[in-house]
C-alpha cells in the first residue's frame, strides 16, 4: 500500500497540471492577451510533452525498470512548473508545460506497470479504476483551492507552490518504488519491434478509436472548456466557476471509483465502457441541443464527467490481449492514444471556437459540445464490435 499510495500522489499531481489550466484560462487571458487558439495550443503543449514521451517510457519500464523511468521524468515537471509561474508570454507557457507533460508521462504508467506485473487482470481493472478515481483529486485541487489560491497569493505563487510540492513527491517515490522482477523475454523485443508485435495484435483494433476519442473529449472539456464555457455562456466568477468545476472534477473521482468495482462485479469491460460512453455522448449533445441553465449545465457536465471516465476499465480490456513481455509497450500505446488523441482534439477545438467568434458565444459552445456528442457515437460504434473478456466473481485475484 506505501508504494500505491506514493504513486497516487504522483498521480493527483499529474491530474492537476492537465487541468489546472481551465481555472486560471480567462485571467491568463486578460493578463497575458491570450486568444482562445493559443490557450488550446498552451494545453496541447502539455499534451506534446507526454504524448512524445510515452513509447521511450513503455520501452524504459520494460527494460530499465519503474523507479529510474518515473523519478527521472519526474525533474522535468519540477521544472516546469517553476517555469510557468515566471513566464511572461505564450511561448514560454507552452515550453513550461511541454515539461510539465514530459514529467508526467511515467506516473501512471509505472504505476499500471508495477500492478499489471503483480496482480491478475480482474485485480488490475480494480486499481487502475481506483488509482484514477483518487487520483482525480488532482481535478479537485485544480478547482476551488486553485481559484482561492490564486485569488489569494496569485496564480504566480500558486504554480511556485505545486513545483515544490512535486520536488516532495518525486524523493518520496524514489524512496518507495521497487522495480519487480523483470520478464525473461524482454530482451528478445527490440523497442520497435516490440511496438510492432502489439499493433499487430487484432483484438486491440476496435478498441482503439474509442481509446483515442474518449479521454480526449472529456478532458478537453474539464482541462480546458469548461471553465471559459462557465464564464462566457453563465456569467460565473472565478471562485463560482471553480466551485462548478469542484463539483464535476469530484464526480469525475466518484465515477472513476465505482468503475473499478462493476468491473468486479458485472465480470465485463466491453459493456460498462459502452454504457458508460453512451451517457456521455448524450450529455454532450444535451449541451449541444439545449438551452440548460447555470445549475443544469453543471449538473450535466458532473455527469458526463462522471460516466465519461472509463480510462480504468478501458485500459483493463486492452491489456487482456497484450502479452507480459510487452505490458510496457502494451500499455504505453493505448496511453499515447488516450493522450494523443487529446493532443488531436484540443488545437482542432480551439480552431473551432475561434472560427465561431463572429457567432454569439453561446452557439459556439454549443456547436463544441455537439461534435464532441458526435465524435463518441462514432467511435461507440466501432467498439461495440470489439472482443469481450468475461470473468466470473469467484475468479482469483
Amino acid at each position: 500500500m506505501l508504494v500505491f499510495s506514493s504513486f497516487l500522489i504522483g498521480y493527483i499531481l499529474s491530474q492537476f497540471f492537465r487541468s489546472f489550466l481551465a481555472v486560471i484560462a480567462p485571467e491568463l487571458a486578460v493578463e497575458l492577451s491570450l486568444d482562445p487558439q493559443a490557450l488550446a495550443t498552451m494545453q496541447t503543449a502539455w499534451i506534446l510533452g507526454f504524448t512524445v514521451m510515452q513509447f521511450p517510457v513503455g520501452w524504459a519500464l520494460d527494460t530499465i525498470g519503474p523507479k529510474k523511468t518515473v523519478t527521472t521524468t519526474m525533474l522535468a515537471a519540477i521544472l516546469g512548473a517553476a517555469l510557468f509561474a515566471r513566464a511572461n508570454s505564450a511561448l514560454e507557457l507552452d515550453i513550461a508545460l511541454a515539461l510539465v507533460g514530459i514529467g508526467c508521462s511515467a506516473i501512471y504508467m509505472g504505476a499500471i506497470f508495477v500492478m499489471g506485473r503483480i496482480y491478475s487482470a480482474k485485480r488490475f481493472a480494480l486499481l487502475c479504476s481506483w488509482l484514477i478515481g483518487l487520483g482525480s483529486a488532482g481535478n479537485l485541487l485544480a478547482a476551488s483551492p486553485l481559484s482561492w489560491a490564486a485569488t489569494a497569493i496569485g496564480w504566480r505563487n500558486a504554480m511556485s507552490l505545486m513545483a515544490f510540492i512535486t520536488l516532495l513527491a518525486t524523493a518520496l517515490l524514489f524512496l518507495t518504488i521497487r522495480d519487480p522482477k523483470k520478464s525473461e523475454s524482454t530482451r528478445h523485443d527490440g523497442f520497435l519491434s516490440g511496438i510492432w508485435t502489439v499493433l499487430k495484435i487484432r483484438a486491440l483494433w476496435p478498441i482503439l478509436p474509442l481509446t483515442a476519442i474518449s479521454y480526449a473529449v472529456l478532458i478537453a472539456e474539464r482541462g480546458l472548456w469548461a471553465g471559459p464555457y462557465l464564464s462566457n455562456v453563465h456569467a460565473l466568477g472565478p471562485v463560482d466557476r471553480g466551485n462548478g468545476l469542484l463539483v464535476m472534477a469530484a464526480a469525475m473521482s466518484l465515477g472513476a471509483m465505482v468503475y473499478g468495482p462493476l468491473d468486479h462485479w458485472l465480470g465485463t469491460n466491453q459493456w460498462i465502457v459502452a454504457t458508460g460512453t453512451a451517457i456521455t455522448a448524450v450529455c454532450f449533445l444535451y449541451l449541444g441541443l439545449g438551452n440548460p441553465s447555470t445549475s443544469l449545465a453543471i449538473l450535466t457536465l458532473s455527469i458526463l464527467g462522471a460516466s465519461g471516465l472509463t480510462y480504468g476499465v478501458l485500459m483493463a480490456h486492452g491489456r487482456s490481449f497484450v502479452p507480459d513481455h510487452l505490458l510496457g509497450r502494451g500499455l504505453t500505446l493505448m496511453n499515447i492514444l488516450f493522450i494523443g488523441g487529446a493532443g488531436i482534439v484540443q488545437p482542432i477545438s480551439g480552431a473551432v471556437m475561434n472560427q465561431m467568434k463572429s457567432l454569439p458565444v453561446a452557439e459556439g459552445y454549443a456547436t463544441l459540445h455537439f461534435y464532441f456528442g458526435v465524435s463518441l457515437i462514432v467511435a461507440l460504434a466501432i467498439y461495440v464490435f470489439s472482443k469481450d473478456v468475461v470473468r466470473t466473481r469467484n475468479e482469483p485475484s
